[in-house]
């Protein structure tokens, strides 16, 4: 499984949407959407909320085995 963010991304180009209509949505500007795309850029804790709420999906934290 790979990085939060690359789940993230890959959500984002399953979903079909145009980053336009995602950023006109979620208010997170164009330019901050292809930077996360691209990877040089990562998103902050809200704009990632915002964002993953409108695709319809939601983080869940759940505990992992510790190695030891």
């Amino acid at each position: 499984m790979g990085s939060l963010f690359d789940q993230v991304r890959s959500i984002i180009r399953d979903s079909g949407e145009s980053r336009y209509s995602i950023a006109k949505a979620t208010g997170i500007s164009q330019s901050q959407l292809s930077s996360f795309m691209a990877g040089t850029k990562g998103l902050g804790s809200d704009a990632m909320d915002t964002l993953l709420l409108h695709l319809g999906f939601e983080i869940q934290l759940k505990k992992t085995k510790k190695n030891k």
